[in-house]
């Protein structure tokens, strides 16, 4: 079997889906042919311009029937109907993956639309932006990031899938789905509620302070606001798909804060600095491991 994926079509043409164009593009290896498709034609449009794919399809048939690898780039949402529509059209030995933020509900809505000579195995780029849209992808994007990979097994389609994401400069590993929706929730899930919650209040206020707070923001603000600017449909699927990991760990968060509350208003000094400190730490180990 060759290693190497020749034909890799990408259906969903946002920062994921251009971003894996445009590093694929990069490495000029003359014998990948790129297939490409949007349901919303201006996104087509502007790949077509971009010149970053060697087909743009108005037909996501066409677009998938010839490839050795499927990569569904698209929000979790759209995964059950996506996968039903492309169904007859996989080919024999061809390989599907996604770059959905849940795991278990992606499962559960494409599993059952694979063909048996087909093989589908998620996996998730731990790499993005707040930007949006086919222009917002760039070739480095998953340089140096994790991508994981959802199978209990090491088999020859996934050791072929773990070279191509390597070859996008990522680093690979393997995961359960459910550990993976655990963790996501935390690191990623989580943030972004919070942040949207603080800039929905700031949006809340009166109008002159509210005005004065987009005016004098400070950088932990303006942090915020750039999470919160992160594809609403997206995350509204996420939030959606990944409940149950998302509440235990916003349950979690909640008793945290309360405590928090609580040596705020009792002015404990101490607890206040070793809290603070221990969570210091945490970004500094996040920067050793260069996932700045």
């Amino acid at each position: 079997m060759d290693q190497k994926f020749q034909k890799i079509s990408i259906i969903g043409l946002g920062l994921i889906g251009t971003s894996i164009l445009h590093a694929i593009r990069a490495k000029k290896d003359e014998y990948i042919t790129t297939y490409a498709f949007d349901i919303n034609p201006e996104h087509r449009n502007t790949v077509l311009k971009m010149g970053i794919a060697t087909f743009v399809s108005d037909n996501i048939h066409d677009a998938i029937m010839e490839a050795d690898l499927v990569i569904l780039s698209i929000p979790v949402g759209s995964m059950k109907t996506v996968a039903s529509l492309i169904s007859s059209s996989l080919k024999d030995g061809a390989v599907v993956t996604d770059t959905g933020s849940t795991k278990s509900s992606v499962i559960n809505d494409v599993s059952p639309f694979i063909p048996k000579n087909v093989f589908f195995i998620p996996s998730h780029p731990l790499a993005g932006t707040e930007y949006s849209g086919p222009e917002s992808g760039f070739s480095s994007l998953f340089e140096n990031r994790y991508w994981l990979i959802v199978s209990d097994k090491k088999t020859d389609q996934t050791k072929r899938l773990t070279s191509f994401f390597n070859d996008l400069g990522s680093i690979v590993e393997t995961v359960s789905a459910e550990y993976h929706d655990k963790i996501l929730a935390i690191t990623s899930h989580l943030p972004h509620l919070i942040a949207y919650t603080i800039v929905g209040t700031a949006s809340d206020l009166e109008a002159d302070l509210k005005n004065d707070v987009i005016k004098f923001s400070a950088s932990g603000f303006r942090d915020f606001t750039r999470i919160a600017a992160s594809d609403p449909i997206m995350w509204r699927d996420v939030f959606l798909n990944n409940s149950e990991a998302v509440l235990e760990m916003l349950q979690r968060f909640n008793e945290d804060l309360s405590d928090l509350q609580k040596a705020i208003r009792k002015k404990e000094g101490e607890k206040l600095h070793s809290f603070f400190s221990r969570t210091r730490s945490i970004r500094k180990k996040i920067i050793e491991a260069g996932q700045i």
